[in-house]
């Protein structure tokens, strides 16, 4: 009856170690969306890239303009439509304060065009606050600083 028991406890702490074992963590949920806005961005799906920002987001352009609340920042990618530039976030690292719902990311932001090349055309800095709002990680400010062009 021991062995019984003992193989019980063993089975009864693998089940709830399990789910603990298999989620994401906050950095890497973030880093995930990260990559998944990267996508959406290279392919031009506007409504996919808003979808991870808080409806009132701030973001500062790489030339330092303001933009308030996502409807703002849709009219400024719209604007842009011709041009086939897209950007790419390199993360360099992620911060998380799990008990405000918190997180800060920072890296590196390359501007590509495909018509021009393979290569970078603009690239610099970002920082980006994350809000985790019901249970999702959303960025709710941004900030790009252009350090270099070519």
């Amino acid at each position: 009856m021991k062995p019984t028991l003992s193989i019980l406890f063993a089975v009864l702490c693998l089940l709830t170690a399990a789910p603990k074992l298999h989620s994401q963590s906050d950095k890497e949920q973030i880093a995930a969306i990260r990559n998944a806005s990267n996508s959406a961005l290279k392919s031009y799906d506007t409504n996919e890239v808003l979808s991870y920002l808080t409806d009132d987001v701030l973001t500062t352009t790489g030339n330092g303009t303001l933009l308030c609340g996502k409807k703002k920042l849709e009219a400024y990618i719209l604007a842009g439509e011709k041009n086939k530039m897209y950007w790419k976030r390199d993360t360099k690292e992620i911060k998380v304060n799990a008990n405000r719902g918190l997180a800060w990311e920072t890296g590196i932001w390359n501007a590509y065009n495909p018509d021009e090349g393979d290569g970078p055309l603009i690239n610099g800095n970002y920082s980006a606050m994350w809000s985790k709002e019901s249970g999702a990680w959303k960025i709710k400010s941004q900030l790009f600083v252009t350090l270099d062009e070519k």
